[in-house]
């Protein structure tokens, strides 16, 4: 029987250097993290500190320079390319800042298209990509269009897509970025709720009011955690 409180992610010195024109950029330095199943973690700080770069690496679209990354009892260093590959698309959901929506798929096709590139079964499909629109209240949307929606429905089409594949873990980067505070606030009620159901969410943000929103909150300043808060009731 999985242990519900298992270990999900395990970094363990990890660093980032980017190599540009004989300049040594360390985005991230001895980056030391445990996430495990059904935690919210936000990573909050500055603009430039490494937030989205460790998302990604977190999210297996880029890889360590060094150190060492375990997702799921996996080593990451160990994966090919194409387990890689698998792993960041069947086992995790990411929700962007920009919704990253497909403006001439319909509501329900944009949701669809994770289970269409698994080669999901059509019958199947249907059956999720409605359960995910219900979850976030999207539903009787289905055959609009993204411009016939306002930035928040569009977020939570966003995350009903990061949601359809009943993933690991979700990661959030700045999912309230472009929306107003109305918007904004309704889209963390939502990732809330989704964790209170279960789901592990990881969320990068600039604004400490969405990072409280979280039970752990992971500090970065110039590539480094600097400090880790809990919150003894997550929302409070």
């Amino acid at each position: 029987m999985t242990d519900p409180n298992a270990t999900l992610i395990k970094m363990e010195g990890v660093k980032k250097v980017f190599y540009t024109d004989e300049v040594e950029t360390h985005a991230l330095s001895e980056i030391h993290l445990e996430i495990k199943k059904g935690q919210y973690i936000s990573i909050a700080g500055p603009s430039g500190c490494g937030k989205s770069t460790l998302l990604s690496i977190l999210g297996l679209l880029d890889s360590p320079t060094g150190g060492e990354y375990t997702l799921n009892g996996s080593p990451v260093a160990n994966l090919s390319i194409s387990e890689r590959t698998r792993i960041r698309n069947r086992e995790i959901g990411f929700i962007f800042q920009a919704f990253n929506l497909i403006g001439d798929l319909t509501v329900y096709e944009n949701v669809e298209l994770p289970l269409t590139y698994r080669g999901t079964s059509g019958a199947e499909r249907k059956q999720k990509v409605q359960h995910a629109l219900e979850r976030v209240g999207m539903a009787h949307r289905l055959r609009h269009y993204p411009s016939q929606l306002s930035g928040g429905q569009q977020q939570r089409v966003a995350v009903a897509r990061a949601l359809v594949g009943d993933p690991l873990i979700l990661m959030a980067d700045e999912p309230t970025g472009n929306l107003d505070s109305k918007n904004g606030e309704a889209v963390m009620e939502l990732l809330r709720d989704l964790h209170r159901n279960g789901a592990t969410v990881c969320m990068v943000t600039h604004d400490q009011r969405y990072a409280n929103f979280a039970e752990r909150t992971i500090h970065l300043f110039d590539g480094r955690i600097v400090e880790e808060t809990q919150e003894a009731q997550v929302g409070a």
